[in-house]
């Protein structure tokens, strides 16, 4: 009996090894809510807005190792306080979001957490703007067509389901002209489910 034991662990840890060495390919929908934040050159300051995003997200990997492409549409709000005035400019746009992720996972038979990071290529959909009393003589947020930012986050995979947490870095200016410096800086969190 206690060979029957052993010989059965042995079997189920070879099993849960191979599930991470082996190549795979996933494909699933996510959607989640995202907390916008422009940062500026002391120009003005931003209140933190949420947000929403939807998606495809694929996983390719081996080894406890992947590469996950995602494809998203993301609507992003934030309110822009002038710091020399007070006034509000409440800012509303969506765009369509390409994360190209690099990251590990821990764990084995469907459940795990994963840590990843990559860049993310943002393409400006559309522009809806509502100023405030003056506001357009005050500062505009004229954004550019296409954005980069770098994405920081961790996920917990419960079988088909995943839970998600990251933070995004703005590398580049989104203002087309007349305030230097501002980029957008994002917290989202999502769930996911898996399809293949």
């Amino acid at each position: 009996m206690k060979f029957l034991s052993l010989t059965l662990a042995f079997l189920l840890v070879g099993l849960f090894a191979s599930a991470q060495v082996l190549p795979s390919f996933q494909l699933g929908i996510k959607a989640g809510a995202n907390f916008s934040k422009f940062d500026s050159e002391n120009t003005f300051n931003s209140n933190n807005r949420a947000g929403f995003y939807g998606g495809l997200w694929a996983r390719v990997g081996a080894a406890g190792v992947y590469f996950q492409p995602e494809l998203y549409v993301s609507g992003k709000k934030a309110d822009l306080v002038s710091e020399s005035t007070g006034e509000v400019n409440k800012v509303r746009f969506t765009s369509l979001d390409v994360p190209l992720l690099v990251g590990t996972k821990f764990g084995a038979a469907g459940i795990g957490l994963r840590l990843n990071t990559g860049p993310m290529f943002s393409l400006i959909l559309d522009e809806n703007q509502s100023f405030g009393q003056a506001a357009g003589s005050v500062f505009r947020a004229d954004f550019k067509n296409q954005a980069l930012a770098w994405q920081f986050g961790a996920g917990l995979d419960l079988k088909k389901l995943s839970f998600d947490a990251r933070y995004e870095l703005g590398l580049s200016k989104i203002n087309k002209a007349g305030y230097p410096g501002t980029k957008l800086n994002l917290f989202t969190v999502g769930l996911g489910y898996r399809i293949l």
